[in-house]
């Protein structure tokens, strides 16, 4: 099939956020979205990941769909070159600035648990006490003391609070210490830390200026509020059915869940023919 000229195409690149959205349970990509990716592809359309996830925890993924290319990993604090294995662009977050942002979250609602996501290639995700791992499947390292946590390098904190939920916590953190990190919900059970002007929009201009492309010709696919900056840089916003109402609310398109293939709907209308 011979590419279309990027001013033909619907859009010249398609940004997907994984959990919740591309992926199943199981961290599985169904036949049908990756079939709709792959004619996205061949009309002449690059697909991107964009994953709140760090290169470790998302490798796994990205050797199961056959991926080669870019992927804005970590919250936007990464981005990875697959084929060559090497990280481009990374961004830590200073371990005393994360050690003050929560003892001041601490000062407001009281202990909360923590973990964190190491900075690197072949990092590890500590595991501090309390703290509640939803994601079996993503291997981790529990440590017995809060200061274990700042041993090596950092891109992010994860924080849990045994009696507020994700939405409170987050309202909370971001009025407190909104103005020295950057504060988001990345999923259930999900709220973060990361290091100031870092987000997922941060990370995707990065990479789409590397592969020639820009926000006008980007189409986005999210589920939870850290997409939002996403969608505010692309064109185009597709929020999942799945998706938090924070999200829904400034999608330009409504699709159904990740579970019922809600990206491939989309691809296939604007790819197929």
């Amino acid at each position: 099939m011979t590419s279309a000229p990027l001013s033909a195409l619907p859009f010249a690149l398609i940004a997907t956020d994984l959990d919740g959205t591309l992926l199943r349970a199981g961290d599985t990509v169904s036949a049908r979205s990756y079939a709709a990716l792959a004619t996205a592809r061949a009309a002449g359309a690059q697909h991107i990941i964009v994953t709140g996830r760090p290169v470790p925890q998302v490798r796994h993924v990205l050797d199961d769909l056959g991926y080669e290319g870019l992927a804005v990993c970590g919250q936007g604090a990464q981005v990875y070159d697959t084929a060559g294995a090497r990280l481009l662009h990374s961004v830590a977050l200073d371990r005393e600035l994360a050690e003050v942002a929560l003892g001041k979250i601490e000062a407001e609602i009281g202990e909360v648990y923590a973990a964190v996501n190491q900075e690197g290639l072949d990092a590890e995700m500590l595991i501090g006490p309390g703290y509640r791992m939803w994601h079996p499947h993503l291997p981790t390292v529990r440590v017995r003391r809060r200061g274990d946590l700042w041993a090596a390098p950092i891109n992010k904190v994860l924080l849990q609070h045994p009696e507020l939920d994700d939405d409170e916590l987050t309202r909370v953190a971001r009025a407190v210490v909104g103005d020295l990190v950057n504060v988001t919900m990345a999923g259930e059970h999900t709220v973060e830390l990361q290091p100031p002007g870092v987000s997922k929009a941060s990370g995707l201009e990065l990479a789409a200026q590397a592969l020639g492309v820009g926000p006008a010709s980007t189409i986005a696919f999210g589920d939870m509020p850290n997409d939002i900056p996403m969608f505010a840089w692309a064109a185009h916003g597709v929020a999942m059915a799945n998706a938090h109402r924070e999200l829904m609310a400034v999608a330009d398109e409504l699709t159904l869940s990740n579970e019922q293939d809600g990206i491939a709907v989309v691809l296939e209308r604007l790819y197929a023919h």
